[in-house]
């Protein structure tokens, strides 16, 4: 046998994040009424500090924080099982509290969930050259296109864009945010040159005069370049109109399900996407699923603290989650109802994805689906000591070809301190995991990537090609369309 078939592929370096939002419970709804859950301290600045301070010093690269601009109000046909349970609701606005957690910490970074439906790309762009700013190039931007109707509603429309539209309006909006964050300005157009009195060299600002279908945006840009100029990007979706999306602009791509065999064939289509059709290297494509250890020192101490879990979960509110995600209202099913048996092909398909992967689950009831989600939703729980949980992540790094994770949390923070304490030294034994920060003090990309030097997108990037770089004339740097 050959060396090249003996020898092991070289292990990833894993590319490990928090999953949280600035709501109670996010991906386990209820469990805010444990005791020793703290996720509603969700309005303290401390919260979050604390949260990044302990995060940094174990070498999270970034914490990732989901949105949503509307409430949860599918299921029963109301917004009362969110409230009441907690689920995403009440939920506060994600980029105000990235400033103070980046005064806090050094080096990890801090990807923001923001999108492109409701909010022009002129006021986000300014948003986000101002956290580049304030945190040293420690931001990351999760562009989404929002998938709730109760968001639509109230930002001005009767129910939100089709999902093609959606996906076609964010396509122009970022090519706007690429205009105005890395071509409105050249490198070098601030002097600060106090003798001659000049701050900025007017010549180098000049307006993008952006006009498209969604967008009309003469420009110039109201912000500096900052440090990353354009902030990491990160993605989420994988319907055909998603994974070409992805393809063209992602840096970062979020998958969540409950087995690998589940998104490997969508991964895969994505790099080769990426590769086929926009010149990119396929690896340098990052996935990262979402994940949720319950972690013990032995296994029947991990299900213990499952069992536990439990008995704060709220079926309501996973319910309410399910019906978000797929608006479908779960209310009209029976109590005793096989999900299976039902008229609703989108019904019966979703709940068979569960049952194909839970196979000693005999009986598929609305309350079946909703213990399934309540604990970690709509990815794969854990549950095991470190040993048992490392290799179901390395399931997933072999079988989908993900490199790494975001960490959902049961209790907030000690499901992270869990991580921390139990499984990061498995994974670092297992080679999987690193030391410390690749650039110390470094730009969030920097990190990422593990390259000093790459704050702005790779030169395969399209992002790249909108740079006006110090020292080129404008007539020489056409702003791409």
């Amino acid at each position: 046998m050959s060396a090249t078939n003996t020898e092991a592929a070289p292990k990833k370096s894993l590319v490990l994040n928090a999953f949280v939002m600035m709501s109670s419970g996010h991906q386990s709804p209820g469990l805010w009424r444990h005791p020793d859950d703290e996720s509603w301290r969700i309005n303290e600045v401390s919260h979050w500090v604390e949260l990044a301070k302990l995060l940094e010093k174990a070498k999270f690269h970034g914490i990732f924080i989901a949105d949503v601009l509307g409430g949860y109000d599918v299921y029963r046909n109301s917004l009362d099982p969110a409230k009441i349970s907690g689920t995403q609701w009440p939920v506060n606005e994600p980029l105000s509290v990235v400033s103070a957690m980046a005064a806090a910490t050094e080096s990890i970074g801090f990807g923001v969930t923001a999108s492109t439906t409701y909010e022009q790309p002129y006021h986000l762009a300014r948003r986000l050259s101002t956290i580049d700013h304030l945190s040293k190039g420690r931001l990351g931007w999760n562009i989404v296109t929002s998938y709730l109707d109760s968001a639509a509603r109230n930002l001005g429309f009767s129910e939100q864009p089709k999902h093609d539209d959606r996906y076609a309006q964010a396509e122009e909006y970022v090519k706007v945010i690429y205009k105005l964050l890395e071509s409105s300005w050249r490198d070098d157009a601030v002097k600060l040159d106090r003798k001659a009195g000049i701050y900025t060299q007017p010549d180098l600002v000049r307006q993008i005069n952006h006009r498209g279908k969604f967008f009309t945006v003469p420009g110039p840009h109201i912000c500096q370049p900052s440090p990353q100029r354009t902030p990491l990007l990160l993605q989420a979706g994988t319907s055909r109109a998603g994974k070409q999306f992805a393809a063209q602009h992602a840096e970062a791509v979020f998958v969540s399900a409950h087995a690998p065999q589940v998104c490997a064939g969508n991964i895969a289509e994505l790099r080769e996407l990426a590769r086929a059709r926009y010149g990119r290297d396929p690896a340098g494509i990052k996935v990262l699923a979402l994940a949720t250890p319950v972690l013990g020192r032995t296994e029947a101490e991990a299900r213990a603290k499952l069992a536990d879990y439990r008995q704060y979960a709220s079926p309501e509110g996973a319910l309410a989650l399910f019906g978000g995600w797929t608006g479908i209202d779960m209310d009209q099913y029976g109590d005793e109802e096989e999900l299976r048996e039902v008229e609703s092909n989108a019904v019966r398909s979703t709940v068979e994805g569960f049952a194909r992967f839970s196979p000693a689950t005999a009986k598929w009831t609305k309350h079946t689906l909703a213990q399934h989600i309540s604990i970690g939703g709509n990815g794969p729980t854990f549950v095991g000591t470190p040993s048992q949980v490392a290799d179901g992540l390395e399931t997933w790094v072999r079988e989908a070809d993900v490199d790494g994770f975001n960490f959902a949390y049961a209790l907030f923070p000690q499901s992270f301190k869990d991580i921390i304490e139990l499984l990061l030294p498995e994974l670092r034994r297992r080679g999987l995991f690193w030391d410390d920060y690749a650039v110390p003090g470094g730009t969030y990309r920097e990190n990422f990537y593990q390259r000093p030097g790459q704050t702005g997108p790779p030169d395969e990037h399209v992002a790249s090609s909108y740079r006006w770089k110090a020292g080129v004339p404008a007539e020489q740097h056409v702003i791409p369309e």
